[in-house]
């Protein structure tokens, strides 16, 4: 369906039916921290990209970014995803306990290491913060890093509070990362990283 704002013709995205299901479950537990459909529509794309890939979320929450990730699931890829809340994560394994490609883990998100490198991760919970060098290692080469929830800096280096935002210059200009941050809202931006092939790859 088209609309038109402002004189530009925008199209309507329907929302993926799990999207649904798991915004409904985040209401249902009290949880207000799940991705935007901005990014939500980002890692749908990003599965997309590797129909046959390793694909993984650190931050389950109630399964809404999991969800929008499974929108674009490949028949050969799988998703692995881990909460460490415990209701959350049995609400969100509930909504994909009919695909195989789905694994919901409860417990810390060093768990996802038994199962990397990955193709694409989804880092929004831990590890992003805590051990930045950890969540790179979990990525295979040429796989995708997307991490959400920064405010837009029109500064080099970014900043956030006044003060240089370190975590996102860490991805920004990692050697082994090709990094972005690109506008999710007005208000909002996400870090999207590739992982070099190679050390020395430009």
């Amino acid at each position: 369906m088209l609309t038109v704002k402002g004189g530009v013709i925008m199209a309507e995205h329907a929302v993926p039916p799990r999207v649904v299901a798991a915004e409904h479950a985040a209401v249902e537990a009290g949880f207000k921290k799940s991705c935007t459909p901005e990014v939500g529509r980002l890692l749908s794309l990003a599965a997309a990209a590797k129909p046959h890939g390793a694909i993984a979320e650190s931050g389950t929450g109630s399964g809404v970014g999991t969800a929008w990730l499974h929108s674009g699931l490949g028949a050969g890829a799988h998703l692995v995803t881990v909460e460490r809340d415990e209701e959350l994560a049995r609400r969100a394994a509930g909504i994909f306990a009919d695909d195989d490609r789905v694994s919901v883990l409860t417990g810390d998100w060093r768990l996802l290491e038994q199962h990397a490198p990955f193709d694409v991760f989804f880092c929004d919970g831990g590890g992003k913060r805590d051990d930045p060098e950890g969540v790179v290692e979990l990525l295979a080469p040429g796989g995708l890093l997307i991490l959400d929830d920064f405010t837009p800096s029109p500064h080099w280096p970014p900043r956030f509070g006044g003060e240089v935002d370190e975590l996102r210059l860490f991805y920004l200009t990692h050697p082994v990362l090709n990094a972005s941050e690109v506008l999710t809202t007005p208000t909002s931006s996400a870090v999207v990283a590739a992982r070099r092939l190679s050390p020395g790859s430009p």
